[in-house]
């Protein structure tokens, strides 16, 4: 039995892995009948059912999470996100904090509680906790731009250029050499390796440096035209 859920699960994955969630979902579905608190299945299926919109499902499973791991800074953290996504806001910013609480040297603990305040109207609180994120990791391209963006919103001009910058530097890019990228709004946070579990491996985990942008991709599609 605890191959073909496994077998399940891998075949969910694969499924989103080529953008049919709903595929992935069903095959989720089928694991979890048989293994209802299996933790990779669980949290695939909570992000299969966010990107095809199904929010409050999405939102049980990564409570359900949460229960079962009270002290897991990351499942907390996803859940503060889901909350976000579901207007939640008030209880998402606790569940930020209380991630925040279990890993306060994690930068992207800093980095996603700012992303949320911009995206709710505490651009000072964001530009704070962005510079708590580059204070701990000084290489955050991500968290430089982030900042950058939202001194723009405060009117931070010469703030603004030095975030950018910096931001540029690190990434390689010449503004004078090239040509200028397109704005684009707020990128998620630039996460961190959590624990070894596959719980994001609906596509890339977005706790790796290489999986932000398909974290990125993720939020655009829900929070997109939501401003804070």
């Amino acid at each position: 039995m605890r191959e073909m859920v496994e077998k399940w699960i891998e075949e969910g994955v694969k499924h989103c892995e080529n953008a049919k969630f709903e595929e992935g979902v069903k095959c989720f579905n089928k694991a979890l009948q048989k293994e209802p608190n299996h933790t990779t299945g669980l949290h695939n299926r909570a992000r299969a059912l966010s990107r095809i919109g199904q929010l409050e499902a999405a939102l049980a499973d990564f409570e359900k999470l949460t229960v079962l791991f009270p002290t897991h800074a990351s499942f907390i953290g996803d859940y503060a996100v889901a909350l976000h996504l579901n207007d939640k806001n008030e209880l998402a910013l606790f569940h930020f904090e209380k991630a925040l609480q279990l890993e306060p040297t994690n930068p992207y603990r800093y980095s996603s509680r700012a992303f949320f305040k911009d995206r709710t109207g505490d651009l000072e609180g964001a530009i704070a906790d962005y510079e708590k994120a580059i204070e701990l990791d000084p290489e955050d391209a991500i968290a430089l731009n982030n900042k950058g963006l939202v001194e723009e919103k405060l009117g931070y001009k010469d703030q603004a250029k030095q975030s950018f910058d910096r931001s540029n530097d690190l990434v390689g890019y010449d503004p004078t050499k090239t040509n200028p990228l397109p704005k684009a709004e707020n990128k998620a946070p630039k996460p961190t390796p959590a624990n070894p579990t596959t719980r994001w491996e609906v596509i890339k985990s977005v706790f790796t440096k290489e999986g932000f942008k398909d974290f990125a991709k993720f939020t655009k599609g829900l929070v997109s035209g939501k401003k804070g």
